[in-house]
């Protein structure tokens, strides 16, 4: 799948053990010619951690993409009435907005661009990254993977002995997932 032109959004929320990890899947798919549109959680786009700065991510973020980060409701809202995006990915996501998600909750603003990304039927791609993702998650992963047009980047328990519940995407797999979900198909396997 050539992702020359195509307008993704690339929507970071709350793991923030995850955020450096990521960067690097981000120039990947700007390397591809994708245009990106990134967007951060409230959270993401507000809050230092012993990980790094909240504007040191959002530096780096917006180097990458070359644009502003939407960062509230407000500018999260055009993206379905607008179709900005042909696909939307959400990594890292967490159980938190997963769940919402799943729920059909829009009160923040990843939520939101999901909704308004799922509205258009455009697809959206999300990697996993939540402690409770075989514990209080597992049914809104589940239905998410019953959802039309919701595509999953492979993943699998990241330490299954300290942490039996926890779920972590294989990062490494964005890209590949992107170009499957926009021919209509989910990468395989899932699991890992």
């Amino acid at each position: 799948m050539d992702l020359r032109q195509k307008r993704v959004g690339f929507a970071l929320t709350g793991s923030f053990c995850t955020l450096s990890k990521i960067m690097g899947e981000i120039e990947a798919l700007k390397n591809t010619g994708a245009d990106i549109y990134p967007i951060m959680s409230e959270m993401v786009w507000s809050t230092d951690t012993r990980f790094g700065t909240a504007n040191e991510f959002r530096e780096k973020l917006e180097n990458i993409c070359g644009r502003d980060i939407i960062h509230d409701i407000r500018g999260a809202e055009p993206i379905g009435p607008k179709k900005l995006l042909d696909a939307l990915i959400v990594a890292p996501c967490t159980g938190n907005t997963i769940s919402k998600i799943a729920s059909g909750i829009t009160d923040t603003c990843v939520a939101m661009a999901a909704k308004a990304n799922l509205r258009n039927k455009c697809p959206l791609i999300i990697g996993v990254s939540t402690n409770d993702g075989l514990g209080a998650n597992a049914k809104n992963i589940g239905l998410l993977l019953n959802t039309g047009n919701v595509y999953f980047v492979p993943f699998c328990q990241d330490d299954p002995k300290a942490k039996p519940d926890s779920l972590v995407a294989d990062m490494t797999l964005v890209v590949q997932t992107l170009e499957a979900a926009l021919d209509g198909r989910q990468l395989q396997p899932v699991l890992k």
